[in-house]
């Protein structure tokens, strides 16, 4: 065994979540150390969302990582939705009193992060493997891992698991002291980034027959683009031209918007599903982020919903260890899952709305379509119905 030594809050996973704990743990003098099984050029590398809440960008500010994000995001007032043959703008600001989102790809906000800690001189033990939670039930909870052939032990107050769906925390706990909730979703989306302007200066999601899309970005010269697939598909047979085409029929290059293609730098394929699992606190374990929760990622919650768990487990540590007091810990799986299951339930909703469900055997789908299509002229016609849009889209408070 490896010497072993001691922190405070042991954080598991270095995606946005837990380089985010720990980095606002920092700036109020509360060790941590966080464990990765990945590498550092894998961790940097993942392409996630891109699309960040008021609330998001106002706690990136708060943990001192804001500068280029302040520098480069892209802030939007607005989206639009296309269907039944129509374009409509949803104004973010008017409907909100003023809230708007900003563009900034989680890739970069990771590169912020891990640049902030390991600046700060924080400790991120990339490729440690064999993570593992013991004791958490009780009040001297330790982490053992391997590094560099040697193995370690981590004691600790607490263990933060920020290690995503197929982490090894939330698998950790015993069968019978967790509830899930799940659905999976009969498409995907393929997505593309492509080294091309955008299609238009805000988002424009499409319901059409051919399936949903999504014109997204990254930056001025950089674009995100979705089109709805099955979850099976196969991605030799989406060769470039095929998406472009896609991506027109879906989208329309009226009213003044194109498509405009350029060299894709990363294609893939993102399955759908909605996943809660509760209660988000097990002892001295504390799940946050992807570990608790899935979302599909039409409603663009992912990443904020991750940010929004940290929200309320940083304020609870602190006051732990500034005041003595834990009643901020006991509440925290009530209050991160009452926000979790509003934001659950808006992109459900979205993902609902906008996409062509497939037929099933013996069942036809013209009735829900019909619906699907009401709802749509409905929405473009009440600003009652966009404000309920637009006030989830921007963010539910913390």
């Amino acid at each position: 065994m490896g010497k072993s030594r001691r922190t405070q809050v042991c954080i598991v996973g270095s995606g946005p979540a837990g380089l985010l704990l720990s980095q606002l743990l920092h700036r109020q003098g509360i060790e941590s150390v966080i464990l990765e099984r990945r590498d550092r050029a894998y961790v940097e590398g993942r392409i996630r969302a891109g699309v960040l809440e008021q609330g998001t960008v106002d706690l990136l500010r708060e943990a001192g990582v804001a500068d280029r994000l302040d520098r480069e995001g892209l802030v939007h007032d607005g989206f639009e939705i296309a269907g039944n043959g129509r374009r409509h703008r949803i104004a973010l600001d008017e409907l909100t009193n003023g809230k708007v989102v900003t563009v900034y790809g989680q890739t970069e906000v990771t590169k912020d992060l891990i640049a902030a800690r390991l600046a700060a001189g924080g400790e991120i033990v990339f490729e440690a493997a064999d993570v593992t939670p013991n004791a958490f039930d009780g009040s001297k909870p330790f982490v053992t891992y391997s590094h560099q052939g040697q193995e370690h032990r981590l004691d600790c107050d607490f263990i933060a698991g920020c290690d995503g769906f197929h982490g090894v925390c939330r698998q950790s706990l015993p069968q019978n002291a967790i509830r899930t909730f799940e659905r999976t979703y009969p498409f995907a989306w393929l997505g593309i980034l492509a080294k091309a302007a955008p299609a238009a200066d805000e988002l424009i999601y499409a319901h059409h027959d051919r399936g949903f899309a999504l014109c997204s970005m990254r930056s001025e010269s950089i674009s995100r683009h979705y089109v709805q697939c099955s979850p099976n598909e196969d991605l030799s047979k989406w060769p470039d031209a095929r998406i472009w085409d896609e991506l027109r029929h879906r989208i329309g290059d009226t009213d003044g918007h194109h498509i405009n293609e350029g060299p894709l730098l990363d294609k893939s394929i993102t399955p759908m599903r909605s996943f809660v699992a509760e209660p988000m606190r097990h002892g001295s374990l504390f799940l946050a982020g992807d570990a608790a929760h899935i979302v599909p990622p039409t409603g663009a919650k992912g990443l904020n919903l991750a940010v929004s768990d940290i929200y309320y487990l940083y304020r609870a540590l602190v006051q732990f260890y500034k005041q003595s007091m834990s009643d901020l810990l006991d509440r925290y799986s009530d209050q991160a899952l009452a926000r979790v299951w509003k934001a659950e339930r808006f992109s459900w909703w979205m993902t609902s709305l906008l996409h062509k469900f497939p037929n099933e055997a013996g069942y036809d789908r013209a009735f829900e379509n019909r619906m699907q299509e009401a709802e749509i002229a409905y929405l473009m016609s009440s600003r009652a119905a966009q404000t309920v849009v637009a006030e989830n889209y921007v963010g539910l408070p913390f």
